[in-house]
């Protein structure tokens, strides 16, 4: 099977440069829907899907390989080979913001520029390092998912998406929480929220965008400044936004801030 099929990639739009856009756990590339269109007319643009996400090849999934966000960054080099990128534009969203990091580490000139939606660097508290969770949390929160994925998934998400006077936006998170499968969805949960790139990011040596949200609970602000202060001359722009996944809740905001990098 080709990278293009396991990854159900799609390419649209027109321009010299590529964007490429990558969604977050539990999510699909229809999560870019409203802010890839804003982009297609300048740049060729390039949607994908995780492998165990959307309309990926499940069995494509493996254990080992994706045991760590190395294998997931490894896909993303895979497509960009298949491309032929250079000099591209990778815009991820939350994990994504980190599996793209590693990328942009595993092939030099491939991404010429990063957009990080939400990004964190670690998710656990560490010493002076603030992540927003404990340990335990997290531990609580992996259980949970896998003794009732749809239970966590009814329960999660619309606290992730945030923007409780608009129910539509959890009820949308909820439902493509369900439609991952449940088994990818348990290991991919783990391998997220146990993850830790903080030593990655002084590495990153291309002209980064932070966009962090007023109030999410997956990636405080504390988590967006670390990852400013980590990535050399990175740039944060705090939005109005609330919630976890601007792309959805605030589109134009999120389009706007990248407009004037890219």
């Amino acid at each position: 099977m080709s990278v293009m099929e396991r990854n159900n990639v799609r390419v649209r739009g027109s321009g010299d440069r590529t964007m490429i856009f990558a969604h977050g756990f539990g999510c699909d590339q229809n999560m870019w829907r409203f802010v890839e269109p804003a982009f297609a007319k300048d740049f060729r643009t390039v949607l994908f899907d995780q492998v165990g996400a959307g309309g990926s090849d499940l069995g494509s999934y493996d254990k080992a390989k994706y045991s760590a966000l190395g294998g997931y960054a490894d896909d993303v080099v895979e497509i960009g080979h298949e491309l032929g990128l250079k000099d591209a534009v990778f815009v991820g969203h939350s994990v994504s913001a980190m599996i793209g990091a590693l990328a942009t580490l595993k092939a030099p000139g491939m991404f010429g520029k990063l957009v990080m939606v939400g990004p964190s660097a670690r998710y656990i508290d560490d010493g002076d390092y603030v992540g927003g969770f404990g340990a335990s949390q997290i531990e609580e929160l992996l259980q949970f998912l896998e003794a009732n994925h749809m239970g966590w998934s009814a329960q999660m998400a619309p606290a992730i998406m945030g923007n409780a006077d608009r129910p539509e936006l959890g009820e949308e998170l909820t439902n493509s929480f369900c439609r991952t499968d449940p088994e990818i969805a348990k290991a991919f949960a783990r391998v997220t929220f146990t993850s830790d790139n903080r030593n990655d990011l002084p590495k990153i040596d291309v002209p980064t965008l932070i966009l962090q949200c007023s109030e999410d609970v997956i990636a405080p602000l504390a988590a967006g400044e670390f990852v400013r202060e980590a990535i050399p001359g990175s740039r944060l722009v705090q939005l109005e936004a609330t919630g976890h996944c601007p792309n959805l809740s605030a589109p134009d905001e999120v389009i706007l801030a990248m407009r004037t990098f890219v």
